[in-house]
């Protein structure tokens, strides 16, 4: 008896350590799914879609009730942002159309009529809505939001170039809750805990509203009429470091001498990224892929890893019957990967998501290249399949611009419920597939060309390819796993081609054309130093209303041997294709703008990409092409002219196929092996 009960004893206690080691192996277990799936629930994403019950529909009504709630962060700030909305109004409204009629571009659309707020029961009216709204004849979107437009991860290199530079430029949403508390991303001290809460505990309305920053060195307060941010002057740094903020409850006054800080739509980038430094990253991205290694194999990667192969080795080509080879980086593996995506490219396009956010293009105006790409994509059966097993690549099939129209609370100054949104559906998605988690969503890809799509795509979105039209490097634009999007002003969803083409190179008597609205920092720069100035450059602010001044500017550019492109509010500009489809040769002036198609186009061939600081010598580095040159850059303007338009059905090699080409090529670059 005496040994038995030892016995049991012993095994009592062994048996308890066995409890306790399966279970810490268990938690563990499911602590390292977390980290490895950030996108949904570890054990969801591994069982099959068939054993999850998930809710289909996300009620936008809830979001924006919600919204509004955020909208009301403490009374206190609405007297200071008063001031925001009037910039933001303002900016918003040189956004749109000029009396409703007018574009940005000096053009006309046809039916303006604008509407503030989404019909819930009518999405086909909204779509009617929304490409007749005038907010889709302007080349940059810029709402009251971007005057906090916060920095974004850098790729490494470019991360390296701003080692040195003062990160302050933070959006609102990104700095202050929807509950007026500090954000999860804000990691603060304790003094300055208390010294916001003490702020708003004053409710100091109308005089000073305290906005946290998570950068030790900046600290933004808004102001009635002006945005203000404090430093205090540190003995030990010439930077001067912000150590601490002492509001005066009795009379509300700084301290600290304040200094005005500028929208950042409003100011030259801080670091430049040229395009030489572009082809080098794109050279060193396409040798070393920083895309997730997939946590199973999968047939279809072995696929694209022989592709890549085969794309490699391809047969050199000098000259070809329908590519013109001077406009390719490398025609021989343009073509043979084109060639391969005809062959094997298969595409999931999820069902899930609701209108008008997913499944509903909107195929007039300046976002059109969104819509048009997520109606052929959808309509499409040559690529798309059925079973998502069969897939290479996974489409995400929303729209920026119907993102920002349903959800954005006007003079809110808050997207944050634009990127909980995605996130939730993202979640959703790694939740119900498998697919996604794979691979951390890299072989996921989406279609956006509205302003804001990087930042509402950012760390949920972040490892999936994104084709956007605001290919800012500084934004957090991928070299080498991004696509740039062409942006297109569609003018008639029955008829994208109309106007198509130009006069003759002998019948361009205008040297260089521009006219448009003075959005950003740098048009007025470049009508400073040109208007009327020089009767060979017609360089105009914008055009008056009218179908004649429509009329008008269409021939300038038909006319004109060089149309300039400068940047708006954002890198991007729909002058570069507009330029383009009226075989005028484009001049790019955008510093840290990637161009479209970037990874197999060769713009220097059919472009001119001049830095920012050039304007004033602009007419003499025209002057100094040579007539031969500009004739063979005028040429491949004309040849490269059909990878810029859009067909009702897609044909070879036309803007549909360039973009999803463009998907699969840096896909196939980007493919690890397990």
């Amino acid at each position: 008896m005496k040994y038995s009960s030892e016995f049991q004893s012993v095994f009592q206690i062994d048996k308890r350590k066995w409890i306790l080691v399966v279970v810490l192996v268990a938690v563990t277990h499911l602590f390292c799914q977390t980290l490895m799936l950030p996108y949904g629930n570890a054990l969801h994403s591994l069982l099959s879609e068939s054993n999850i019950q998930l809710p289909e529909k996300v009620s936008l009504s809830s979001k924006e009730s919600s919204v509004v709630e955020s909208a009301k962060v403490g009374e206190s700030l609405s007297g200071t942002l008063s001031s925001f909305d009037d910039v933001h109004m303002l900016a918003h409204r040189l956004k749109t159309v000029d009396n409703g009629d007018v574009s940005e571009d000096g053009e006309i659309d046809e039916s303006v009529n604008e509407k503030d707020e989404v019909k819930p029961h009518s999405n086909h009216s909204v779509v009617k809505t929304m490409e007749n709204d005038s907010d889709f004849v302007e080349d940059a979107t810029i709402e009251n939001d971007n005057l906090f437009d916060e920095m974004v991860d850098m790729d490494e290199e470019t991360t390296m170039q701003k080692n040195n530079e003062s990160r302050w430029d933070l959006s609102l949403e990104q700095v202050v809750k929807t509950n007026g508390e500090l954000s999860a991303d804000s990691e603060l001290d304790a003094n300055r805990n208390s010294v916001l809460n003490d702020t708003r505990a004053a409710n100091v309305t109308n005089s000073s509203s305290v906005v946290a920053s998570n950068h030790l060195d900046n600290l933004p307060l808004v102001t009635i009429g002006e945005i203000n941010f404090i430093r205090t002057t540190s003995n030990n740094s010439s930077t001067g470091d912000l150590t601490q903020l002492l509001p005066n409850h009795s009379n509300h006054s700084l301290v600290q001498s304040t200094v005005k800080k500028k929208m950042r739509c409003m100011l030259p980038p801080k670091t430049i990224t040229s395009i030489s430094q572009m082809e080098r990253l794109l050279v060193r991205h396409r040798a070393r892929s920083r895309a997730m290694r997939p946590r199973w194999s999968s047939e279809r990667d072995k696929e694209i890893l022989a592709a890549r192969l085969q794309i490699g080795n391809a047969p050199l080509l000098k000259n070809d019957r329908e590519l013109y080879a001077p406009a390719f980086r490398n025609m021989s593996m343009f073509k043979r990967s084109y060639e391969l995506m005809e062959r094997i490219l298969k595409v999931y396009v999820y069902k899930e998501g609701e209108k008008p956010i997913f499944h509903q293009p909107i195929m007039k105006g300046l976002y059109a290249s969104e819509g048009w790409f997520m109606k052929l994509m959808e309509g499409n059966n040559k690529f798309v399949v059925k079973d998502p097993r069969k897939a290479h690549l996974f489409y995400l099939p929303f729209s920026s611009r119907m993102l920002e129209h349903s959800l954005y609370v006007r003079n809110s100054h808050n997207r944050t419920n634009l990127r909980q949104y995605l996130k939730d559906y993202s979640e959703k998605i790694a939740a119900k597939y498998r697919f996604w988690n794979r691979t951390g969503g890299a072989d996921h890809f989406l279609v956006a060309c509205h302003d804001w799509a990087p930042y509402e795509t950012r760390h949920h979105m972040e490892h999936c390819i994104k084709a956007l039209c605001n290919a800012d490097v500084t934004l957090g634009f991928k070299i080498g796993r991004d696509v740039s999007l062409p942006e297109t002003y569609v003018r008639s969803a029955r008829n994208p081609l109309r106007d198509l083409g130009g006069k003759p190179p002998s019948q361009r008597k205008v040297l260089a054309f521009y006219a448009g609205n003075m959005h950003g920092y740098l048009r007025p720069i470049l009508l400073e130093h040109w208007k009327d100035k020089d009767p060979d450059m017609e360089i105009f602010g914008p055009m008056p209303s009218g179908v004649a001044s429509k009329m008008n500017y269409i021939q300038h550019m038909k006319s004109s041997k060089f149309c300039i492109c400068p940047k708006g509010y954002e890198v991007n500009s729909p002058r570069v294709v507009e330029a383009i489809f009226y075989e005028c040769v484009p001049v790019i002036i955008s510093d840290n703008f990637v161009p479209p198609f970037f990874g197999v186009l060769n713009w220097d061939t059919f472009s001119l990409i001049l830095a920012e600081k050039d304007i004033p010598n602009l007419k003499s580095i025209l002057l100094s092409i040579p007539e031969k040159k500009y004739l063979d850059m005028q040429l491949a303007v004309r040849k490269v002219q059909r990878h810029f338009l859009w067909h009702a059905k897609p044909v070879k090699y036309d803007l549909f196929h360039m973009t999803l080409h463009s998907i699969w090529y840096n896909r196939v670059f980007q493919t690890k092996a397990r």
